[in-house]
């Protein structure tokens, strides 16, 4: 009778194990699916900004500064790039592209011009869909990270070596208001 009493149990134990474990797959999926969505924006945002760049600098021959600072940035190997540094380069292309919305508040030919009006359009489509998007990340990172940090599939995190991923927060340079100084 306790063989079969003991054999129940271990069985038990055994398919909480094996559902606690595909979870994680699942979740870890589910994150990894999130930064996919996310990082297909990031990059639409990546390759507009050449054209902003050229749109504003035709207009703006003495903000060479800003200007400089986000084609560095820009010109970076994005595809070569591991996932944090994604986030990171982009949070400094954020600072930046903000700098240079703001300088076009100062030339009013430049924000007559078809062009970028056109690119900017664009650039805040692309950052609506930026911001949905660090949003399912981060809900499917909150989700994930619970599993990985809630008992007892804490201990299965453990065992299988899950850990806890960073969510896509804003720096603080983003939630400063943005200066400019001509």
């Amino acid at each position: 009778m306790w063989l079969y009493i003991t054999i129940v149990i271990v069985i038990i134990l055994l398919i909480a194990l094996f559902v606690t474990y595909n979870s994680f797959v699942k979740l870890n999926n589910k994150v990894k699916e999130a930064f996919s969505t996310m990082d297909v924006y990031l990059k639409k945002r990546w390759d507009l900004i050449p054209n902003i760049i050229e749109t504003v600098k035709g207009y703006t021959k003495h903000e060479k500064d800003t200007l400089k600072e986000v084609i560095e940035l820009r010109n970076s190997a994005y595809d070569k790039m591991s996932d944090m540094e994604k986030i990171k380069t982009n949070e400094e292309l954020s600072k930046g592209i903000n700098k240079i919305m703001a300088i076009a508040e100062d030339y009013p030919d430049l924000k007559a011009s078809e062009n970028f009006k056109d690119l900017s359009n664009q650039l805040t489509k692309v950052e609506e869909d930026i911001a949905n998007a660090r949003k399912y990340y981060n809900g499917t990172v909150r989700l994930y990270n619970n599993k990985v940090e809630m008992f007892p599939s804490n201990i299965i995190a453990k065992i299988f070596g899950y850990k806890s991923k960073n969510m896509f927060e804003a720096s603080e340079a983003e939630r400063e208001n943005v200066k400019v100084e001509l």
